[in-house]
């Protein structure tokens, strides 16, 4: 069996989407299942390129309209190696990737459609483009969700829960290095770091996060990870706060499991629905690091972290509901203790890789069994 991965980007382009499809690709080309990748590149050229042993094809870009990467050369490519694969497994929000799918229309191969997150920051936009969604999960053999708090609350999944395959992201832990972690350390001694980390996007809510240094004293750091277009919104008001605040741009993949190593907890201070689950999150658990995350409705966020056991999660857009929730975990050390143990074994039990829970389908098997 083939199978061709098909989104709007792949790494070294960094986001939540892009690990879970970089995981998904390689976890299935270990288990013999010849995995590729078809997306768009960030730059305006044609690349293909060989990444442990799978290809992958990044389409020629003209840049982004509502934060879709317009590729005209996606339709083309795939309808050029569509024969190629038994499965495409398109990965949604991406309206180029929906229109290149509809063009083609493969009669022949089973489509898995992995709904990452509804459209929810561009409404009047959806209406044009409903009717194309529409036809994509009637076409679908199967649609892969990772909570199931987001199908309840998804207008769209709920027409098609019949096709629903509730599979969470697998994560494989990160490593890290002893001697960075040591670095990290030092450079914040006797400091509680707070480590936050995502593109700098509206969704992200990072600017409460910065605010809330201002209820937590000078016994912490918050360090935040990424790049994005809100950073320039970002960083002044990091400026305000510059002895708690640092923006550390952005962080290699190398250097990532070190920074959760070395932190205290974890933070995600989301807003919207976009966030649908929370990748990050979830590796900052694979190195037993509770969480602070926030309440959004419909979202698996507090699927993921629960409330009291891994973490705490408080109403979005608080900066003071954030601080006191920081607060609460790191001042009391038998809290702490437990919800870094919970954090661990919850990671283990639902999202590793090495080690998947009987009861419940991984986003791989359930691409392996779509035919």
């Amino acid at each position: 069996m083939r199978v061709l991965q098909f989104g709007k980007f792949y790494p070294p382009d960094i986001g939540g989407i892009e690990t879970a499809i970089r995981g998904m690709t390689e976890e299935l080309n270990r288990r013999g299942v010849r995995c590729d990748v078809l997306c768009s590149n960030s730059a305006n050229e044609y690349r293909e390129e060989t990444i442990n042993g799978y290809k992958v094809y990044r389409t020629k870009s003209y840049g982004k309209v509502a934060s879709t990467s317009i590729s005209p050369q996606m339709v083309f490519k795939l309808r050029e190696i569509v024969g190629r694969y038994d499965v495409i497994h398109v990965h949604h929000p991406d309206p180029m990737a929906n229109l290149a799918l509809f063009l083609v229309n493969p009669k022949r191969q089973k489509v898995v459609v992995h709904w990452h997150s509804d459209i929810v920051n561009h409404r009047f936009l959806l209406r044009f483009y409903k009717p194309l969604l529409l036809w994509m999960l009637k076409r679908a053999d199967a649609v892969v969700v990772a909570s199931p708090l987001y199908v309840e609350g998804s207008p769209f999944l709920r027409k098609f829960r019949a096709k629903v395959e509730i599979a969470p992201y697998e994560v494989e832990r990160l490593a890290h290095d002893e001697e960075k972690v040591k670095e990290i350390k030092s450079k914040f001694a006797g400091k509680k770091i707070v480590f936050s980390l995502g593109r700098f996007v509206y969704y992200k809510g990072f600017e409460y996060l910065i605010e809330a240094a201002e209820y937590l004293d000078d016994r912490y750091v918050v360090l935040l990870g990424g790049a994005g277009p809100e950073e320039e919104k970002l960083r002044p008001l990091a400026e305000e706060h510059k002895n708690r605040v640092f923006l550390l741009g952005e962080i290699s993949r190398e250097d990532l499991g070190s920074y959760y190593k070395a932190c205290d907890v974890f933070c995600l201070p989301s807003v919207e629905r976009s966030e649908a689950f929370g990748i990050a999150m979830v590796e900052a658990m694979s190195f037993g690091k509770p969480v602070v995350a926030t309440k959004i409705p419909h979202s698996g966020v507090q699927w993921v972290n629960r409330h009291k056991v891994t973490g705490l999660n408080v109403e979005p857009k608080n900066p003071k509901a954030l601080a006191y929730a920081i607060r609460q975990i790191l001042e009391n050390k038998q809290l702490y203790r437990r919800m870094s143990e919970n954090a661990l074994k919850r990671y283990r039990e639902k999202f590793s890789v090495e080690k998947e829970s009987e009861s419940r389908p991984a986003a791989s098997s359930v691409v392996s069994s779509a035919v």
